[in-house]
C-alpha cells in the first residue's frame, strides 16, 4: 500500500491544527484586535528633521491595522475609541563596510514610539517602542544620496511597523 506525501501532510495539518485548537492557542493578531476594537484615531508627531518619514509611517500604520485586524479609522479625535500616538524617536544611517576606501555597505534603523490608549479604559496610556533596520549596497566610489537616504529609511520603517501589532497584543496582557 502507498501513502502519498499530500496525504500524509493533510493528516499532519489536520492533528497540528486539533492540537492548537484544544489547547486554546490564538494568533497574537486576535489580541492586538480586542485591543484595538472600536473607532481608532492615529496621531502623528511629525518630525522636523524627516517630515517625510514621518508622513510614510502614520500611512503605514494605518495600513496596517486596516488589513491585519479590520480597524475603523475615524479622522477625528473625539469620535475615537482607541488614540495612536506616534513619532519618530530616532533615524541612523550607519556605515557597516569599507572597500578601497569607500564606504560600500550601510545600515539604516529607525525607532519608532508609540502611545496608545482606549477611552474606556479610564484613559491609562500603554507606550512602547519599536526598531527596524535595514542593510544595504551602494555601488563602488557612489556616495550615498536622499533617495539612497529615503528608500532605506522607508524599509527599516516597514520592518518596524509590521511588529507593532505584536507588540500590541503582548500589551493587552498588562
Amino acid at each position: 500500500m502507498r501513502v502519498s506525501i499530500g496525504f500524509l501532510g493533510l493528516v499532519f495539518t489536520i492533528i497540528l491544527g486539533l492540537t492548537f485548537n484544544a489547547c486554546g492557542y490564538r494568533p497574537s493578531v486576535n489580541y492586538a484586535k480586542q485591543e484595538l476594537r472600536g473607532n481608532v484615531f492615529v496621531k502623528l508627531n511629525v518630525s522636523l528633521e524627516d517630515p517625510r518619514n514621518s508622513v510614510l509611517i502614520k500611512d503605514a500604520v494605518t495600513k496596517i491595522l486596516i488589513q491585519k485586524i479590520g480597524s475603523n479609522m475615524v479622522d477625528n479625535e473625539r469620535d475615537a475609541d482607541v488614540i495612536m500616538d506616534l513619532s519618530i524617536n530616532s533615524v541612523s544611517m550607519t556605515v557597516l563596510s569599507y572597500s578601497g576606501g569607500f564606504n560600500e555597505q550601510y545600515n539604516a534603523k529607525v525607532s519608532i514610539g508609540v502611545k496608545y490608549f482606549r477611552k474606556d479604559n479610564g484613559n491609562k496610556v500603554k507606550s512602547f517602542t519599536v526598531d527596524g533596520e535595514h542593510d544595504f549596497a551602494i555601488e563602488r566610489g557612489a556616495s550615498i544620496n536622499d533617495s539612497h537616504r529615503f528608500d532605506a529609511i522607508t524599509k527599516a520603517s516597514d520592518k518596524a511597523v509590521t511588529e507593532i501589532l505584536s507588540r500590541i497584543a503582548v500589551a493587552s496582557f498588562k
